[in-house]
């Protein structure tokens, strides 16, 4: 019977506190520390302190299907580490720790201050600041230092002193520490200010007890109970959707904290410790040209590791699926999406993780060799990871010079077929399975098969971060394309030493001047990879004059025939007499037509060139004067 897996209940914010201190309550191990800072934990207790809502909690009872390593809330005592819990804490961590660091550890406090010291503290409430109405009850929740006292002047002048109970008598300041066991602190009160002389002060403290501290000991909060049936996909949700805590959590999170169940420390594998590189900064570091801070593979995520592993996990369950005699819809698919990296097992990981992590090395050497550099010209991020499971699965077979045309093939199929910019999971999946049966004879896969290229495209190409744009430009280079200035390919080498970048052919200053719209201006077909310093001689002025300065040559810059000028602007594919003549719209149609036989040279297919407009509205917004930003700075 259909029903509802959560039940939600108000619970005393005193049994709350009491469950964390004895280890009832804990975390999932993947909780991130408590970090809240002095400010936050003062805007805290002044919202409780006048029984004002906090925030519903989110807790998933235990002994059900998620089983995750528990850790106890910090600070609490050693004996809460032995205890088996009754709920994991899924959302509230901060305020809970908060609030029980506070009220009933009665211990000092580390957080930290508004100017990002870590400091130590013990909170108070100003008694006539809390029952005046007219004052803001945030001022009247203080910290002081952990010796208790507050200085100016340096640390030489006490301006407050609340080390003895006597003094927190004297000054009215009641600690936080005590908010649910006031007697005894009332008791010494009562006795430091007795007499009929003191009589309004000891009315004073009881207005405090009446309007303050009762609100601590009947405050109640909301929780969200999950129960023990909630699947591992629905408690991922709850940390994409609901975690208040910061970054949401995601599947590596979540998988770290049911391998840790098992003793593995997969947080340890992938960041690695003071002792030993992990496995992040080991991508990071492949292939990393000495000059700059990270390699291609700087942007592959944890998830994208887990992901492919998960392919092959996946993979392997669906051919035991077919040895089984099963078919259809009894075959499991293989996946990399989440419910698979939930469901992948320890043992899998450890078995794959190897093999894995030598595909996207093997990913990053590949990209190189199609002259993708850098993250930023980087077309899909995304499609990393079927080439990274593609190659792991097919070993050295992917140097094999047959295999090799194959693949590059199939990479700019992706690129210019605009296929993995979103929803891409099934497409990761697919490529995985059907790419290596195509190097082994099979059919194409469909990546490759159903791919089309529009000729119109290469118009609306403008945007700098667009994958096709970014293919256009790596193809250019592939194909040997020099600089106009130094004539030198932009190799590996050439490439980071003279900061290469995407410049306009016709300057975005002549085209304004000459009334060009952005929108055809700023095309990928006016565009080439050029040096910075480059760039700058061609600054704003007609190709016509920029290439005759580039022949004249200056201080800096020895002259350059006009033949081999000539070579050069071969190599990106435009014809020397449209330049030289500042004809435009010559130039655009015919490098339109060469730029379109280098992709599908690229794609191993004909680009469609009809006149059925493609479905919708371009959208992509010009880049006016944008190029300046992106260009990399000379060191």
């Amino acid at each position: 019977m259909a029903g509802s897996t959560f039940q939600t209940n108000p619970i005393d914010l005193s049994r709350l506190l009491d469950g964390c201190h004895q280890g009832i309550i804990q975390l999932p191990d993947f909780q991130r520390s408590w970090v809240w800072d002095e400010d936050r934990i003062k805007s805290l207790i002044a919202s409780i302190s006048r029984a004002f809502p906090v925030g519903a909690l989110m807790s998933l009872d235990t002994g059900g299907p998620v089983s995750f390593k528990p850790r106890p809330v910090e600070g609490a005592p050693l004996e809460a580490r032995q205890v088996a819990p009754q709920s994991l804490l899924l959302d509230g961590q901060q305020r809970m720790t908060s609030l029980y660091q506070v009220t009933l550890r009665g211990k000092v406090v580390e957080t930290v201050t508004p100017k990002k010291k870590r400091v130590k503290r013990w909170f108070y409430l100003d008694i006539r600041k809390a029952i005046d109405e007219t004052a803001d009850r945030e001022e009247a929740v203080i910290g002081v230092p952990e010796d208790r006292m507050e200085r100016t002047d340096f640390g030489r002048e006490v301006v407050l002193d609340l080390s003895t109970p006597e003094k927190e008598y004297a000054a009215l300041m009641y600690p936080v520490s005590q908010v649910f066991d006031w007697d005894k602190w009332q008791d010494g009160f009562d006795e430091y200010w007795s007499g009929d002389a003191h009589k309004e002060v000891r009315e004073q403290f009881r207005q405090f007890k009446r309007q303050v501290l009762e609100n601590f000991k009947y405050y109640r909060v909301p929780v969200i109970a999950l129960d023990r049936s909630t699947s591992k996909e629905a408690v991922c949700v709850v940390f994409e959707k609901v975690n208040t805590g910061g970054k949401p959590l995601d599947a590596f999170e979540l998988v770290t904290a049911m391998y840790a169940a098992s003793g593995h420390e997969l947080r340890k594998d992938w960041y690695g410790d003071e002792t030993v590189k992990g496995r992040h900064q080991r991508l990071v570091d492949t292939l990393r040209p000495a000059d700059s801070d990270a390699g291609i593979l700087a942007g592959v995520g944890n998830t994208d590791f887990l992901q492919a592993i998960s392919l092959f996990y996946t993979r392997d369950k669906r051919r035991k699926a077919e040895q089984a005699g099963k078919e259809g819809k009894e075959l499991p698919a293989v996946s990399g999406n989440r419910q698979a990296l939930l469901d992948l097992p320890l043992e899998a990981y450890k078995q794959y993780e190897t093999q894995v992590e030598r595909g996207f090395v093997q990913a990053a050497k590949f990209l190189h060799m199609l002259h993708i550099y850098r993250i930023f010209d980087l077309p899909y991020q995304s499609q990393i990871v079927p080439l990274a499971a593609i190659l792991a699965d097919i070993g050295d077979a992917w140097e094999h010079e047959a295999n090799r045309t194959k693949l590059i093939q199939w990479y700019w199929n992706g690129v210019f077929g605009e296929l993995y910019g979103s929803a891409v999971e099934t497409r990761i999946a697919r490529d995985f399975m059907e790419v290596p049966v195509w190097l082994n004879g099979g059919p194409e896969p469909s990546t490759v098969s159903e791919t089309i290229f529009r000729a119109d495209r290469l118009k609306t190409m403008r945007m700098r971060l667009s994958a096709a744009y970014k293919g256009v430009n790596a193809l250019l280079m592939k194909e040997g394309a020099q600089d106009f200035r130094s004539g030198q390919k932009f190799d590996h080498t050439i490439f980071f030493g003279e900061n290469v970048d995407i410049h306009h052919i016709f300057p975005q200053d002549w085209c304004k001047k000459n009334g060009i719209k952005p929108a055809v201006y700023d095309s990928i077909i006016n565009k080439a990879p050029l040096s910075y310093r480059t760039n700058r001689i061609i600054g704003g002025i007609a190709p016509s004059e920029y290439l005759a300065k580039l022949e004249e040559g200056n201080n800096s810059s020895p002259p350059i025939s006009t033949d081999k000028l000539d070579t050069y602007l071969r190599s990106h594919l435009i014809d020397p007499a449209l330049l030289r003549t500042d004809a435009f719209d010559s130039f655009m149609d015919d490098r339109q037509k060469r730029l379109l036989g280098l992709i599908e040279q690229a794609m191993g297919k004909a680009a469609y060139t009809g006149n059925v407009p493609e479905e919708g509205e371009d959208v992509e917004e010009d880049e006016d004067n944008s190029e300046a930003v992106m260009t990399v700075p000379l060191a």
